[in-house]
């Protein structure tokens, strides 16, 4: 058996960035839903938490799991399970794309603060502005441009 400890911070909005998840109760019913799916997918999801129109998530790769699959199964599952229970006015949808970033064991917790604080930290930032500031940060405007070539 493979010992692994992969962290990934993964970020994906809501599609076209409604704000769907438009009240505290309502966004803590998906996390909390996120969180048990990702469960009993073998997913181990370390944090999730989010905004009206994004979720954060901190999640361990296992040895037979990769990003877009993890995703996929996160996503795809629980706006599934929004839809079916109307949970919101208008049909739900998340975004297609998404960042993912590494995060070094290091950083853990203070990744770990910046998820369980967003409520918070979009009091005073939008996402639009979080958004900008990922690609910033990490530098996927030069991916962006040089998959476009």
């Amino acid at each position: 058996m493979p010992f692994l400890k992969i962290y990934v911070h993964i970020v994906f909005s809501t599609l076209n960035r409604i704000p769907f998840l438009n009240s505290k109760e309502l966004r803590i019913k998906v996390w909390k839903h996120i969180k048990e799916n990702a469960s009993n997918k073998g997913i181990f999801l370390d944090m999730v938490n989010g905004y009206s129109d994004h979720c954060h998530c901190l999640i361990s790769l296992g040895s037979s799991q990769n990003i877009e699959k993890v995703v996929k199964l996160l996503k795809g599952e629980s706006s599934f399970w929004i839809n079916k229970n109307q949970l919101t006015k208008d049909k739900f949808a998340w975004q297609d794309e998404y960042f993912a970033v590494s995060v070094s064991e290091s950083m853990i917790d203070v990744v770990r603060s910046y998820i369980k604080n967003q409520e918070k930290h979009h009091q005073k930032k939008t996402f639009a502005e979080e958004y900008q500031e990922f690609i910033e940060k990490y530098d996927f405007k030069m991916k962006v441009l040089a998959k476009a070539k």
